[in-house]
């Protein structure tokens, strides 16, 4: 699918004078989300910044209609939102959670998994910017090894967890990665996603200027890096079938990509380990691994092999 931007949608779907923060990755990402399904989307977000986005009640700054629901019930509340719409004949509407890392990987964790294990008829976007933002830049467990948050301020000393992974494990129908960096890949993805049925996600990297401490003209530079390092791999897993991304294929050169110390270097939140070579050790280490697992993912979920069910039916 190559997207056509002549063809997209050039409605207001982010109004101006929100209030978001400068540079905000999660505005950008919700424009693409619009941009890419159109009018028939519903929103379901849990607490986090995109709930103060939208700005005082009754007015808000997304152009669109939006269930804000507590941090544990998202992926649920769309399951019920979904059966609704169905019940009313309205199968042309999608309900699409929108929620950070902390309501994805943490404390909606839960009803995410259960959700996927049904195969419930939604979709589901992790926004992860990589800490709890809102309420003051704490830890989550999607933080990554080092950073600087206010819970782990000598920098977090496990890497994050790797929710697409956990996702695929489900055995659902489409998983994917994607950038804000990258706009017309995770359009791509959207409508890829939005014409199939069943439990469809996908984890949208979205760099926080004031959590990552970053000039916020750079979120879709960062964004960009992130991949460009390998720290990031595109992918997509499509009915069984696992693939890179074509902005991601390059990169599983390593001489092709860009050293990890210029994506840390333009980051508040990495400042204190920029002078301890062993701790950019450990990162680099993990971009290795990180690769390595992508490498075995391609070859056992690769078209006319069934080694990825083999793989299943060992789980």
């Amino acid at each position: 699918m190559v997207i056509n931007l002549r063809k997209l949608p050039d409605k207001k779907y982010i109004m101006p004078g929100n209030a978001a923060c400068p540079g905000c990755p999660e505005t950008m990402g919700l424009r693409y989300v619009k941009m890419a399904l159109g009018d028939n989307v519903v929103l379901v977000i849990p607490a986090g910044c995109s709930s103060v986005i939208q700005g005082i009640s009754p007015y808000s700054g997304i152009n669109a209609p939006i269930l804000n629901i507590v941090f544990a019930a998202a992926a649920s509340a769309a399951t019920g939102m979904k059966a609704a719409f169905e019940t009313m004949g309205r199968d042309d509407v999608h309900v699409v959670v929108w929620a950070g890392d902390g309501g994805t990987g943490d404390i909606g964790f839960q009803a995410l998994s259960g959700a996927a294990e049904r195969d419930e008829d939604i979709i589901y976007i992790c926004v992860d910017n990589e800490a709890y933002m809102n309420t003051g830049i704490q830890r989550s467990s999607l933080t990554p090894y080092g950073a600087w948050t206010t819970t782990t301020w000598k920098g977090k000393k496990e890497h994050k967890k790797n929710i697409p992974m956990i996702l695929i494990s489900h055995g659902v129908k489409y998983v994917a990665t994607a950038s804000v960096g990258y706009p017309t890949d995770f359009i791509e993805k959207l409508q890829r996603a939005s014409k199939i049925k069943g439990f469809r996600y996908i984890h949208l990297l979205a760099p926080c200027p004031v959590g990552w401490r970053f000039d916020p003209a750079l979120t879709a530079k960062v964004a960009q890096l992130a991949v460009e390092t390998g720290l990031f791999p595109l992918y997509e897993y499509i009915n069984g079938e696992f693939k890179l991304s074509p902005i991601a294929k390059r990169y599983k050169d390593p001489s092709k990509r860009r050293p990890i110390i210029e994506y840390l270097k333009l980051q508040g939140r990495y400042r204190h380990l920029l002078d301890k070579p062993e701790e950019i050790k450990k990162i680099e280490e993990y971009i290795e691994n990180t690769w390595k697992l992508i490498e075995t993912l391609e070859e056992s979920f690769a078209p006319g092999k069934d080694r990825g069910k083999k793989i299943f039916d060992a789980l």
